[in-house]
């Protein structure tokens, strides 16, 4: 009975010990497939995961990708929280919801003055991110004279409010997105190649939610 109740402890023992064992080994699985609210275990998902591991904690340029609806923005600011730049600002702009005249105030803001509403000195998007990351969606609707003024950005480091006279320094993570081939869009003469190759140091093809 002694020896029984020995062996029954052991084996006890070693049962918890592989229950251990099996709840560690699957919150592995789930921190390995769960990266900051992207949750996925699918072949082209563990591709997205093993490319953000290799980019994550560099401060390269990011070409995100993919269908409307598969999550670019979720996967930028994955990107931005999970690397050193995690306190710094994260500003997101879409190139396509705003007209150009707008988009520039909103990206290299603005001096008093310098149009009709102009009340006060405004801060652009580049401005406030110093130091963080910005984000521009669906960069492929963002018109030519705002391509060349971006390409300028990001060659210099420098911004001139609209309406101003002296440029500003800043510094910035550039993450950008596309729910077309942004290639294509230079083939076709719709995007600037020069900034196509500054955009795109790391692409990132996100996967169609049917795949």
């Amino acid at each position: 009975a002694f020896e029984n109740a020995k062996l029954y402890g052991e084996i006890r023992q070693y049962a918890t010990c592989l229950e251990q064992e099996n709840i560690r080994l699957k919150s592995e699985v789930q921190n390995r497939f769960n990266l900051e609210g992207i949750i996925g275990s699918s072949a082209p998902m563990r591709r997205v995961f093993e490319l953000l591991n290799k980019v994550i904690g560099t401060p390269t340029s990011v070409l995100i990708q993919g269908e409307t609806g598969t999550g670019k923005e979720l996967l930028a600011k994955v990107i931005h929280y999970s690397s050193d730049l995690s306190d710094k600002p994260f500003i997101a702009e879409n190139c396509g919801a705003l007209s150009e005249n707008l988009l520039e105030s909103e990206l290299f803001g603005h001096v008093k003055g310098a149009f009709t509403g102009a009340v006060a000195d405004k801060k652009g998007l580049f401005e406030l991110a110093d130091g963080g990351t910005v984000f521009l969606d669906e960069i492929a609707d963002m018109p030519h004279s705002m391509q060349t003024k971006l390409l300028r950005v990001l060659q210099e480091g420098q911004v001139r409010p609209v309406g101003g006279s002296h440029y500003r320094q800043v510094g910035f993570r550039l993450i950008t997105s596309s729910n077309r081939d942004l290639l294509e869009e230079v083939q076709k003469g719709n995007f600037r190649d020069d900034l196509y190759y500054r955009v795109q140091v790391f692409p990132i093809m996100l996967p169609a939610l049917r795949e």
